[in-house]
């Protein structure tokens, strides 16, 4: 047997046109791995040898990333199977499988392990469709890692002391309990390993850079780690449900973990002055939330004086506070992401979602007057959403005519509450977890009470085409970023994508 290289490789998989057709090549973002990132900086700090691959951005596949392998033939390979969204770990699944199975045919003797959103959501089903895999992360797989490469550096076949791992053992899968959640994250994964990343292959989303269209450099990190609402179509909190259990927290209130403004403004230092980064996406599920949290980051970032051109997600409700929007926009904040959703009472509620119209409409237009950009994300196909209500929420957002939208279809993404129902109803799901992108061929969405998901579809598509082709939104376009990036918008709508199941 060769002489082990490093202790751990972390494999970010990707497959832009797989998950985002054409749209791969120039429109989609590419976006850093912050949790291939966190894990590799937890690990350095541990005293372990560590690197990154990352199909994504290196733009690689399977074979070759598995060919890499060979040559570092590391102590563990792990595909960290984290996507930039929550939504994006399960879209990344058959790729993250190819590329196990391509581990295992150029040198069986490399261990493997995934660790992910997905797999801490449906771990035994992993271990039954991903022969080619030897472990499995139950949790979000912080101190699985750890204990895994311990074991493995040692010889140790006895796997019953690493913590939250699955396996198996004479054709039976086995598993240990989660641990509890690593809390002091300042201390012991403070940021993300930027000198292990191809930090030249990052881009940022279109939207983000109009009035330039200047994508790169470009960096996402988290200020935050999980979520403390309960939308019933999001997965943000699969990978921590076992840790909060174990920690002693209670079922009903989700974990939110924070690193400090200093913590963060040393990763901004090193974005900036080495790799000149200016476009910055917070990761965060909600960053605009905790006051004290976002003044402190903000505060931190104006004196520095960094320039900066960054968005974040926040909520209809959780924009409070006298001069939050005009300390956010001083700070280099020039977007705002709202999830709107649905214009219907009924399709919100049902997925716990509330906000009235009216304050909506309020907080758009105080967004808007603090000189903020807003990117609003509405979703198509909810369990209760019917023609009627699907209109309302188009016709919605053209009133509103935001500086950019997404249109989602729902999704049951393993994790979700909404998995939990189409499974009870039976509903048809995905056949291959590449039809969990929003963008892929094969993509299918979630049927409704009331649609089935091919009318689901063809109204997402229509909605998309409808909103970016308006006269009004286009002039408003014109008005604030110039006829460059209307010709970009009209460029953007020329790519029609092919749906297998829009029939």
């Amino acid at each position: 047997m060769s002489k082990k290289g490093v202790d751990l490789v972390l494999i970010h998989p990707g497959h832009r046109t797989r998950i985002y057709q054409a749209l791969g090549k120039e429109l989609s973002g590419v976006e850093t791995p912050v949790w291939a990132g966190l894990f590799a900086t937890f690990m350095l700090k541990k005293g372990f040898s560590v690197q990154i691959i990352d199909g994504e951005a290196e733009n690689i596949g399977p074979d070759q990333i598995a060919r890499k392998i060979k040559d570092i033939n590391p102590v563990l390979a792990a595909v960290v199977v984290y996507g930039h969204q929550p939504s994006a770990s399960t879209q990344n699944m058959t790729v993250a499988s190819e590329i196990a199975t391509a581990i295992k045919n150029e040198n069986s003797s490399i261990p493997t392990i995934m660790v992910g959103g997905h797999v801490a959501s449906l771990p035994m089903q992993t271990m039954q469709d991903e022969p080619d895999t030897d472990f499995i992360a139950g949790g979000e797989g912080i101190y699985t890692l750890l204990d895994l490469v311990q074991a493995l550096k040692a010889g140790d076949k006895n796997y019953s002391k690493v913590r939250g791992l699955w396996w198996r053992e004479d054709g039976e899968v086995k598993s240990n309990p989660v641990p509890p959640l690593l809390m002091n994250v300042n201390e012991e994964m403070p940021g993300i390993a930027w000198d292990l990343l191809p930090m030249s292959e990052y881009r940022a989303h279109n939207w983000h850079c109009f009035g330039d269209l200047e994508r790169q450099p470009y960096a996402a990190m988290y200020t935050t780690l999980g979520c403390p609402f309960h939308c019933t179509f999001c997965c943000i909190q699969a990978p921590f449900k076992g840790g909060e259990k174990a920690a002693g927290m209670n079922e009903a209130v989700n974990s939110y973990r924070f690193w400090s403004p200093q913590v963060i403004g040393d990763q901004l230092e090193i974005l900036t002055k080495k790799y000149g980064v200016r476009n910055l996406r917070i990761s965060d599920e909600m960053f605009v939330l905790n006051n004290k949290h976002v003044h402190g980051i903000c505060d931190m970032i104006i004196e520095r004086g960094y320039k900066l051109n960054m968005w974040a997600y926040a909520r209809v409700d959780t924009i409070k506070g006298e001069g939050t929007l005009a300390k956010l926009k001083k700070a280099g904040f020039n977007w705002l992401c709202l999830g709107i959703e649905s214009a219907s009472d009924r399709v919100k509620n049902d997925v716990d979602k509330g906000y009235t119209e009216e304050d909506l409409y309020r907080v758009v237009k105080d967004i808007q007057a603090a000189g903020i950009n807003i990117i609003a994300n509405y979703i198509f196909g909810l369990p209760e959403d019917d023609m009627a209500s699907m209109q309302a929420t188009l016709d919605q957002s053209m009133d509103l005519n935001c500086e950019f939208a997404n249109f989602y279809s729902g999704m049951a993404y393993p994790g979700s509450e909404l998995y939990n129902l189409a499974l009870k109803e039976k509903w048809e799901l995905p056949k291959e977890w590449t039809g969990y992108s929003q963008h892929s061929v094969d993509m299918l969405p979630l049927r409704t009470k009331h649609l089935t998901a091919a009318e689901v579809i063809r109204f997402r598509d229509h909605a998309w085409q409808t909103y970016f082709t308006n006269p009004k939104y286009l002039n408003m376009i014109q008005k604030k970023f110039g006829q460059k990036t209307v010709d970009h918008i009209k460029g953007m709508t020329a790519h029609k994508l092919v749906r297998e199941f829009a029939k």
